[in-house]
């Protein structure tokens, strides 16, 4: 299963944490919890970053469920769970 296929599962599955700094940035863009699912579902990874200690960095591009273009930055953490870093409107 790659990288997007195991997000899909992990939003249907609610298997997934926002931190306190995404919640930060998705106020600021009226970005709705919503609005990262139906990106992550719906979008497509545009970038990794594999030199992070703490692990991969995915940013996946796509649209809000108004279709407003939008980022969602995330990673696997060991548990297995998706953990929404940041999320900001393009």
């Amino acid at each position: 299963m790659n990288p997007l296929q195991r997000m899909h599962r992990a939003i249907s599955e609610e298997t997934y944490r926002v931190s306190s700094h995404a919640n930060e940035e998705m106020a600021e863009d009226s970005l709705l919890i919503a609005d990262l699912e139906h990106i992550i579902k719906t979008g497509k990874i545009v970038q990794k970053f594999t030199q992070d200690p703490r692990g991969k960095r995915y940013v996946i591009f796509g649209n809000t469920q108004d279709n407003r273009q939008a980022y969602v930055v995330c990673r696997f953490l060991l548990s297995g769970e998706v953990l929404i870093i940041t999320a900001y409107a393009a």
